[in-house]
Formats: C-alpha cells, sequence, structure tokens
C-alpha cells in the first residue's frame, strides 16, 4: 500500500481527479451565489424591456393599419360609377385595386384588404375583384361576420375599431382550412370618403412580427383597445375583472399590481389608447428550501466526488501504466500524462492521414468506376462490370438525379493567375452542396467538369433555376476569371446503366446548343434541333483567293457576314463549328506550297481545332478563324515571289480576271509555254484554263447582277466579256438561266 501511494503515477491521477471536483465545487458556488431571487430579478427586468419592446412594435403595427385606412380613404373615385352611363367603370376599379396591392405589399401580417360602398356589392381586395356576398360566403365565412353584418355596421355611425381574432374558413385555389384572424374596420362617424375598409389581420404574423418569444416563460401579454375590450390575448384565461378599477398610471403611462401569484404590468399607448397587460408570474415559491437543499446538495457532491477520485486513483493506477508501455513509454517518473497525451496526439495525426488517404482513394476509384460506366464500350456483363456496379450505387444516395457538364473558360482580358484545378473543384463542390445535399463532382478534362446531383421527382425545375443563380454569381465572384456554360441532362433513376445515358446526354447538348444561347445554364429538354445552315460556295471561293492574295479586309468581310448570318438562324455550336472548318480547309487550299519544314501550318491547324472544340459561344470561333486567315496571309506575303505556283497563278487571275487574259498571255506573265501552262493548271486546279476563268468572272458578274443597277452589256464588260451577247451566252451554260432572269429571281 505505502508503494502505490509514494508512487508518483497515482499522485498524479488521484490530483487529476481532485481537480476535476474543484471546478465542480466552484461552479456550484456560483450558482448558490447568484441564487433564486437574484436571477428572479435579472429575468424581470428582461422581461419588461421585452414587453416595452413589443408593444413598440404594436404600436407600429396599429400605426400600419391606420396609415393605409387613410391613405384607401385618400384615393380619388369616391364614385366607381361612368359619368356617361351609370355604368361600373372597370378602369376605376382597376386602378384603385392595383393602389391596394401596393400599400398592402409591405406589410406582411395583413391577410386581406377589402374596400366596398354603400349602393354596390362590388369588394375591391388588394388580389382583384368580387362581390361582397360572395367574399364573405366563399372565401372567408364566418357564422357572424358575413356580408349583411357588415352592410348593417356600415349604416352605422362607428369608430376606427379592432376585433378579436376569430376563426374564418378561408378558402385557396387548392384546398380551405381554419386561420384566426383580427379584423380592423375604419371609422364612418367623420366620412372622409364613402368607401367601407375593412383589414383582415392574420393573427399568428401578427405576434410573429412582434416577436412575443422575448417574454419569460408563464407570462402572456393582453391587448385592450380604447374601451377596455380585449381584442388580442396570448394567455387562454384573460380575465381581468375588477383588475384594472384600481389602476393609476404615473407619468409614463405605466402601472404595477398584484395579484395572487402574478404581477401585473399595464401600460397605456400614446399613440391610441391601448392598453397592454403584461401578466408575469410572481417571484418563485419555495426560495428558502430550494436554497437549503442546494447546500445539502454541494456539501454531498464534494465528499462523494473525494471519495470516488481515491477509490479511482488507486483503481486505474494498473491500466495506466499498461496504457504507457503499450504507447512506448520508458520507466521514467514524473511524466506519465504528458506520455499519454503524445502517444494519444501521434496516434490521431495516423489515424487522420490514413482517413485522408483512404478518402482520396475512395474518391479516385468512384471518378474511375463512373468514367468507365459512361465509357460507350464498358463492361457490362462481367464480373468487372458487376464489381463496377457495386461502385456506382455508393455514389449517390437519392432515388434520382441529374448530371451536369460544367465547361469552363479562361477569359483572355483576365489578368490574374489561372486557379488550379483542386481549388476549382473545391469551389464548385462548395456551392453545390449549398444548393443540394447529394452531389459528386468529377475532373474530366481540359476545365470540363462532370457533377453527379441527387434530386427528388419534382424537383429539376427549381434547381435548374437556382444553378442560373448559382452560375451567375459564381462567375462574378470566386470564379471571376473563368467565363461558364453547364448542360443539365434529364431526370434519370440512379442506376448504373443511366449514368451513360445521362453522359451522353449532356454531351449532345454541348454540341447542339444554339450559338445564341443567352443562359449560361442548358436544358437539354428544351433543345430545338435546326438544320438551316448558310454557306454560300462562291464566297467561300473568293474567301480563299481573297486570303492568298493578301486582302484580309475582304477575307474578314466574308467570315463575319458567314458567321453572323447563321447565328440569325440560331445554329447549333458542332455545325456552326463544322462551318468554320470547312472555310479554313478552304483557305488551305492555296497556302500548302507555302509550308516549311518546321510544319508550320500543320501548327497551326492544330491550334486551330483545339480553339473551336473548347470555343464557348460562336463568336470565339469567329476569332479563332478570322487569326488563322491573317495567319496564312501574312504568311503568304511574306513568302519569296514564285509564278508557277497555284498562290501566284489564283491571286493573278482575281485581280484581271477582267481583262482579256488568254492563254498565251498568262503562259508569258508566268514564264512558260501555253502547252506547259495548260497542262500544269489542268494537273493543279482539276479543270482547264477557261473554265476557271469563266467561273471566277461570273461569280463577280452574280454579285453585280444582284447589288448593282448596271446594265448586263455593262456587267458583261466590267467582268472580261468582249460584247453582252458572249457574257449571256456563258452565263446560261454555266447557270441554266440568262443574266436578266437571274437578276429578276434575286430581285424576288
Amino acid at each position: 500500500m505505502k508503494r502505490y501511494i509514494t508512487n508518483l503515477g497515482i499522485i498524479q491521477i488521484f490530483c487529476s481527479l481532485l481537480l476535476v471536483v474543484g471546478i465542480m465545487f466552484v461552479s456550484n458556488y456560483f450558482v448558490y451565489k447568484n441564487s433564486i431571487s437574484d436571477i428572479y430579478e435579472k429575468v424581470a427586468q428582461n422581461n419588461t424591456l421585452a414587453i416595452k419592446t413589443m408593444i413598440q412594435s404594436f404600436d407600429n403595427s396599429f400605426r400600419s393599419i391606420n396609415n393605409i385606412i387613410h391613405s384607401i380613404h385618400g384615393l380619388p373615385y369616391s364614385s366607381l360609377e361612368s359619368e356617361e352611363d351609370g355604368r361600373i367603370d372597370m378602369l376605376k376599379v382597376y386602378t384603385m385595386q392595383e393602389s391596394i396591392a401596393t400599400l398592402v405589399s409591405s406589410v406582411d401580417f395583413i391577410e386581406e384588404v377589402i374596400v366596398f360602398y354603400d349602393d354596390m356589392d362590388l369588394a375591391i381586395t388588394s388580389t382583384g375583384t368580387s362581390s361582397l356576398s360572395h367574399l364573405f360566403q366563399n372565401k372567408y365565412k364566418h357564422d357572424l361576420y358575413n356580408e349583411s353584418y357588415w352592410r348593417t355596421y356600415a349604416k352605422g355611425k362607428n369608430s376606427f375599431k379592432i376585433l378579436p381574432g376569430q376563426y374564418f374558413k378561408v378558402a385557396t385555389d387548392t384546398s380551405q382550412h381554419r386561420k384566426k384572424l383580427m379584423v380592423a374596420v375604419g371609422g364612418n362617424k367623420v366620412r372622409i370618403s364613402n368607401k367601407n375598409i375593412i383589414i383582415l389581420i392574420d393573427e399568428a404574423a401578427l405576434l410573429e412580427y412582434v416577436n412575443q418569444e422575448l417574454m419569460i416563460p408563464g407570462a402572456s401579454l393582453i391587448v385592450l383597445d380604447q374601451e377596455r375590450r380585449v381584442i388580442l390575448s396570448t394567455d387562454a384565461n384573460s380575465d381581468l375583472s375588477g383588475l384594472l378599477d384600481d389602476v393609476y398610471f404615473n407619468s409614463f403611462h405605466e402601472a404595477t399590481l398584484t395579484k395572487k401569484d402574478y404581477q401585473y404590468n399595464i401600460y397605456k399607448s400614446d399613440f391610441n389608447g391601448f392598453m397592454y397587460v403584461d401578466k408575469a408570474p410572481y417571484q418563485f415559491h419555495n426560495i428558502d428550501s430550494v436554497t437549503k437543499a442546494n447546500k445539502m446538495i454541494m456539501l454531498s457532491a464534494i465528499i462523494c466526488a473525494v471519495l470516488i477520485s481515491l477509490f479511482l486513483s488507486v483503481y486505474l493506477y494498473k491500466p495506466v501504466k499498461k496504457i504507457i508501455r503499450q504507447l512506448g513509454g520508458g520507466n521514467n517518473r514524473g511524466n506519465d500524462f504528458r506520455k499519454i497525451l503524445s502517444g494519444i496526439v501521434k496516434m490521431q495525426m495516423e489515424i487522420d492521414s490514413t482517413k485522408k488517404q483512404m478518402e482520396n482513394m475512395e474518391f479516385t476509384v468512384q471518378r474511375s468506376v463512373f468514367f468507365q460506366a459512361v465509357d460507350e464500350y464498358a463492361y457490362s456483363t462481367s464480373e468487372h462490370g458487376l464489381e463496377m456496379q457495386k461502385y456506382c450505387r455508393d455514389i449517390l444516395r437519392s432515388e434520382y438525379f441529374v448530371l451536369l457538364m460544367i465547361h469552363l473558360n479562361k477569359k483572355g482580358m483576365e489578368q490574374q493567375a489561372a486557379l488550379s484545378i483542386e481549388k476549382i473543384i473545391d469551389v464548385l463542390n462548395s456551392a453545390l452542396l449549398k444548393e443540394q445535399s447529394d452531389v459528386q463532382l468529377f475532373y474530366d478534362n481540359n476545365l470540363q467538369f462532370v457533377s453527379l446531383v441527387g434530386i427528388k421527382p419534382d424537383e429539376r425545375a427549381v434547381l435548374l433555376k437556382r444553378l442560373k443563380l448559382l452560375f451567375t454569381n459564381l462567375e462574378q465572384g470566386e470564379l471571376a476569371g473563368y467565363s461558364i456554360y453547364v448542360s443539365v441532362s434529364k431526370m434519370y433513376a440512379t442506376e448504373f446503366e443511366n449514368y451513360k445515358l445521362a453522359y451522353r446526354n449532356v454531351v449532345n447538348g454541348m454540341l447542339y446548343r444554339i450559338v445564341n444561347e443567352k443562359s449560361n445554364v442548358l436544358d437539354v429538354e428544351k433543345i430545338q434541333y435546326k438544320w438551316s445552315l448558310y454557306f454560300p460556295f462562291d464566297k467561300i471561293e473568293k474567301l480563299s483567293n481573297y486570303i492568298s492574295n493578301g486582302k484580309l479586309q475582304e477575307g474578314k468581310e466574308i467570315i463575319s457576314e458567314t458567321f453572323r448570318e447563321n447565328a440569325a438562324r440560331n445554329v447549333h455550336h458542332h455545325q456552326m463549328a463544322h462551318i468554320a472548318k470547312t472555310m479554313f480547309m478552304y483557305m488551305l487550299r492555296h497556302a500548302e506550297d507555302t509550308a516549311n519544314a518546321d510544319n508550320r501550318l500543320y501548327k497551326l491547324e492544330q491550334q486551330f481545332l483545339r480553339k473551336i472544340d473548347y470555343a464557348h459561344d460562336y463568336l470565339d470561333v469567329e476569332k479563332a478563324l478570322i487569326d488563322v486567315a491573317k495567319h496564312i496571309s501574312e504568311h503568304s506575303k511574306s513568302e519569296e515571289a514564285n509564278k508557277l505556283n497555284p498562290s501566284f497563278i489564283s491571286r493573278y487571275i482575281e485581280l484581271h480576271y477582267m481583262e482579256n487574259l488568254y492563254l498565251d498571255h498568262i503562259a508569258e506573265v508566268v514564264e512558260t509555254s501555253p502547252k506547259y501552262f495548260s497542262s500544269y493548271f489542268k494537273k493543279t486546279f482539276g479543270i482547264n484554263y477557261v473554265e476557271y476563268l469563266n467561273k471566277v468572272r461570273l461569280s463577280h458578274a452574280r454579285e453585280l447582277l444582284k447589288d448593282s443597277l448596271l446594265s448586263i452589256g455593262e456587267i458583261g464588260e466590267k467582268t472580261g466579256y468582249l460584247n453582252s451577247s458572249t457574257f449571256t451566252t456563258t452565263f446560261k451554260k454555266y447557270f441554266g438561266i440568262s443574266p436578266s432572269e437571274y437578276r429578276k429571281q434575286n430581285m424576288k
């Protein structure tokens, strides 16, 4: 026994337990010092402040109601009848209804405002018009407060009055339920206008507005009007008979009475003379017995705690030693608890590290399984496929889901550094989790992310609206350096085979989105498929010549005109990309001979295709194509002149087609014989020289026929034909109609 007592380890355990006992004693002592009576005084003071705050809220509420009544009386149209025929002027009615709706919109506790006239069965409310009888027989039904009651009431002389809350049968579009409503009726002793005004007040909403939760438990508030009638009470037993006869208010319009077990604090409003009675429990009973019991509890708790500390010290000594040995502790005395603490901290760090690794590994496995699941050639019936299905079941907990494909594009003009993929994932994941609790987010590639969002069957439409606001805020906030485009799939049941369908759904959404899409969130269910492409072959042929001849501005105009026309037709994004790629290939036709050994055009093509594939809108596609045109144009101009090459020949023909370009003449220009040039031209361009020259001339002729007022003969001369007869014959040969007929068709 002596060895145990003298051992430093057991003393440490005892002191630790004794420290706990000391803390318990100090806390109990403070509870004792702050006796129940002192606590009550503080609670009563707080309750008084809370009641005054509530009274101020009530006054503000009644002031708002009074202002609304006066404002409605001040509205025009004392009579709704038309001066011409004596019928009801509906324009006046609708104007008054809109004014009432505006007045009521800022007051949450007003259920409805009803305005009616003595001589007509028309009730005007904030939501529309109805007959007074229909309103109180169907929408707000009460055994006493019906149309007859209010007609009779309106004929008498009454001051402004608030009637106590009564249960009405309130009918909505879909159901009928009981609601407790107070009624405020405008006074008519002095007629401001001939309108009769009834305001229905939602009692529950009014109590919520004044925040009755501020009162202490057991307290209640009773509101009386100027005639000392109870109009609202939070106490089921609000009998004040004889109580108010002995009330004498001080200069602050306050009074206090004590009756039985309650203290009544009475306040009179300066605004309307209403009286507010705060009924609060008066003190707590059995204060002395509670104090004695508290002392006995403290004393017995201290004695028991000391004895328990002593026995536990002896009992825990050996287990503590074993724990220290398990944690690798030595035989040094005096540091047992430090060893335990350091060992526990080390184990916790190892557990946290292992847990984090497991989470990362689980996420990596889920990502891999998901992208295998959406692969068109993924496993389906093999053992591996069954294993994949097991992992996929753990991705979402919800019964249904939608799939989001989120594509980010770095804004070119932004100066801040690009965010890391980890940071973007963290931002997107946090934002989505605020909208839905069941979310999985995976990174695909090229700033493209895929998210699975679990939803309920009727939640998709609401989710779409929230997503539009969410991604708009992200573009303006945490992801301000990026433009975001999101494709949202249809709703699917959370099953393995549906992941592939949903992924294909959003990929098609990205491809088939219209180029003029304004929203950054696309609903794939609303895609409308279009095939009205605009591709002017004659202008595209000119584009190739313009770019190879260095006429960049003319080429830009053709590109912009083609893209604007297709954008006006609302073509799909993939169709616009196809048009851009085709135009790019046209421009390369005459640039291929200018490529040097470093495969410059090959690199240009790869960069262009990458920009097209990840472009957000058609303006990005147009800019990429113009950049390519500029590069080809500058490259063509910088090449050394070699006359016998396609670029030079096409440029020369384009610039001199209006002249007499005989075969001998063009052969002389390129410094070769007519026979060799004819053979070279046919081999290079696929058609003979004369046909090519006619196509160039007639292409320009068609433009002049459509866009100018020149005569047929003048157009023939301007395009290189010696007379109008030759021009007409050649035009009809290639197009099947005469120039004049072609002009008439285009005019139509």
